[in-house]
């Protein structure tokens, strides 16, 4: 059976790092990567390389005048492909730099086949710079469609927080600091060293079918011996069931990461804004990850006012929020690089009559006891903002000042949702 692993990350030579490391590892294994810096030309460049060289290449014009769509429309019937010809054992789907993860993991799946990992490979010196780049991706040229109207830094910091894996380079320029930065950022991600060192001498692996030192042609192996326990303790964030036949214990610690089994929906859940893992608090070498959580709502001029001092507090900051003139609209916070991005995500839990319960997956409903108050139920503003340097006091008390005073609040909802509704041209109503 086929697994596939999916690498991306917008620093790109981190992400070649990982892919080099993953081939050079696992016999039997091939690059399977989508070019869309020839979008502009209509068309997207597709490559299929295993450890010997180029096995194949090809074009795929533009779907809708959206390079991610001819991604999309193309990956599968390439992945079914090498499954099929019998001797690819692992696929590695190297992204493009600014093709998200999420997307990509939930196509392979849909389309029948096994994703085994998803791995976002971090240069750790880059990571505040990444974060703190406001720059549209169309303006360095890495926008997928003419529509697409991302940013340096949110998709950086979504191609960051899907992963339950980090491929980390081994940089000379990262500091204490940086290296903070990024496991408060993804606190339950399972981070794996990689450097230069790593490729020299490597060579398919005995547990795989090859003997060290002896590559079979073309990066195939013969079949794979019998399995046997991992040697790494450390379980996957969104376990799978395991790959059947395959040792990888002689593995290095990426290729084990890369066949440790992965879930589609779990990870969607887990980014889901109702019910998202977000980073406990923490403070250390320079860092530090602010947790607020209120049972109040917001006002929303006064929020509106604030929204630029507030987004640019913290490198980055997500969670969700409690409008008073919405009270029964969950509402998300995103922000990174300075700017901010609110939508509403559908009604709080307790704005849903009993019967639409049963209709709520287990997961939210359990998110939702998590925060649950006597009076208003779900409904609180829960907000995580991690960055060094920063000021958690000052935040802290520019937070305060946006909730309803206790005369607003004892006023009641019906008064709530007649106050100006400052929110109308961000949620576009």
């Amino acid at each position: 059976m086929l697994s596939v692993v999916i690498v991306g990350g917008l620093h790109a030579d981190a992400r070649k790092a990982a892919v080099e490391r993953l081939l050079a590892d696992v016999p039997g294994s091939v690059v399977l990567h989508h070019d869309l810096a020839t979008a502009a030309a209509g068309t997207v460049v597709r490559t299929v390389r295993d450890a010997s060289g180029l096995l194949s290449a090809g074009e795929t014009p533009l779907v809708n005048d959206c390079a991610c769509c001819a991604l999309r429309e193309d990956l599968v019937p390439e992945l079914r492909r090498l499954a099929d010809d019998g001797t690819t054992r692992l696929a590695i789907v190297e992204l493009w730099d600014s093709v998200e993860p999420k997307a990509m993991a939930e196509v392979v799946a849909a389309g029948g086949l096994t994703v085994t990992g998803v791995i976002t490979a971090v240069d750790p010196a880059l990571v505040l710079p990444y974060l703190g780049n406001g720059d549209d991706l169309a303006e360095r040229g890495l926008a997928a469609a003419a529509t697409d109207q991302r940013t340096i830094a949110d998709t950086f910091a979504r191609q960051l927080e899907y992963a339950p894996v980090l491929a980390v380079t081994d940089s000379e320029e990262a500091d204490d600091e940086d290296r903070e930065l990024l496991s408060q950022l993804h606190p339950t991600a399972r981070q794996v060293p990689i450097g230069p060192g790593d490729l020299a001498g490597a060579a398919p692996s005995a547990a795989w079918g090859g003997t060290p030192g002896e590559p079979t042609p073309a990066g195939r192996s013969a079949e794979p011996t019998p399995p046997a326990q991992s040697a790494d303790p450390t379980p996957p964030a969104h376990p799978a069931e395991p790959t059947p036949g395959r040792n990888t214990a002689s593995l290095s610690p990426l290729a084990q990461a890369a066949l440790a089994g992965f879930d589609v929906e779990a990870a969607a859940a887990a980014q889901h804004p109702a019910c998202a893992l977000l980073p406990a608090e923490a403070d250390a070498h320079g860092v530090s990850t602010l947790v607020w959580h209120r049972d109040r709502p917001f006002h929303p001029e006064r929020l509106y006012e604030a929204l630029e001092d507030i987004t640019c507090a913290a490198a980055r900051s997500r969670g969700r929020f409690w409008l008073a003139d919405r009270p029964d609209t969950l509402l998300h916070w995103d922000a990174a690089g300075g700017a901010l991005c609110v939508e509403s995500v559908g009604p709080w839990l307790a704005s849903l009559p009993d019967a639409a319960w049963d209709m709520v997956p287990p997961v939210r409903r359990a998110a939702a006891a998590l925060d649950w108050h006597p009076e208003h139920g779900d409904c609180c503003q829960h907000l995580v903002f991690t960055s060094p340097a920063l000021d958690r006091d000052g935040l802290e008390r520019l937070l305060e000042s946006c909730l309803l005073t206790d005369a607003e609040y004892a006023a009641g909802r019906s008064a709530w949702k007649q106050l100006p509704p400052a929110f109308d041209t961000l949620l576009e109503v």
